[in-house]
């Protein structure tokens, strides 16, 4: 029978202590209680745990994320902590904790979606590329074991706006002109472009890959 994997969004304190054994057994960066409390009671909608199973108490991989706004420019999503058993890996669970983030950020409007991952973290930079994330910038010595890092960033364009005309072409009997609101709007939409992020090549990633670091820290 195939493996049911049931992911559900932090529901509470009860899931920090299972969100903190998955991390910090893991990911070489350290963090305190705290840390964990700051991004999990502001944005518990973003952050998600995996399962085994609907019956199981016990989480096989957490993802923690944040979002806010960045320099009151743009909406910018955070993806702080990623980390999946190493019994339970090469079975896209990774990806899939990643896209139920993705999918709960742009709800709320996000412009783009950052993190940072050990520049040789090569199972994690594949997993990330796959999904659309770009090398933006390396950080020199970035982590306290003296590592550098990448900096990845998704851009996310606004969703396709619909135009006045096929708006009206619904209801011909209730046909009004635009407001300036929707002028404005449209135009916006229609002026969007991606910001000018330097990519570096893509390197394939297959579930098959050993992602012993699938972590963003």
């Amino acid at each position: 029978m195939a493996e049911k994997i049931v992911y559900r969004s932090y529901k509470g304190e009860s899931d920090l202590p299972h969100i903190m054994g998955l991390v910090q057994s893991e990911l070489s960066e350290p963090y305190v209680v705290y840390t964990f409390r700051y991004f999990l009671h502001e944005w518990p909608h973003l952050s998600f745990l995996a399962y085994p199973d609907s019956t199981s108490n016990d989480p096989i991989g957490a993802i923690v994320c944040k979002q806010s706004a960045h320099k009151s420019i743009s909406n910018r999503g955070y993806i702080a902590m990623l980390s999946v058993d190493k019994r339970w890996r090469k079975r896209g669970i990774a990806s899939s904790l990643v896209r139920h983030s993705i999918e709960a950020m742009k709800s709320g409007g996000v412009d783009e979606i950052m993190l940072e991952t050990e520049y040789d973290n090569h199972a994690a930079l594949s997993l990330y590329e796959s999904l659309g994330f770009i090398r933006e910038k390396r950080l020199y010595r970035f982590y306290l074991n003296g590592k550098d890092a990448f900096r990845l960033i998704l851009v996310v364009p606004p969703p396709p706006s619909q135009s006045y005309s096929d708006e009206s072409s619904e209801d011909s009997s209730s046909t009004s002109p635009p407001t300036n609101s929707f002028i404005h709007q449209h135009r916006q939409r229609s002026m969007w472009k991606a910001p000018p992020y330097r990519a570096i090549p893509v390197i394939p990633y297959s579930d098959d890959e050993d992602d012993d670091h699938c972590s963003s820290r």
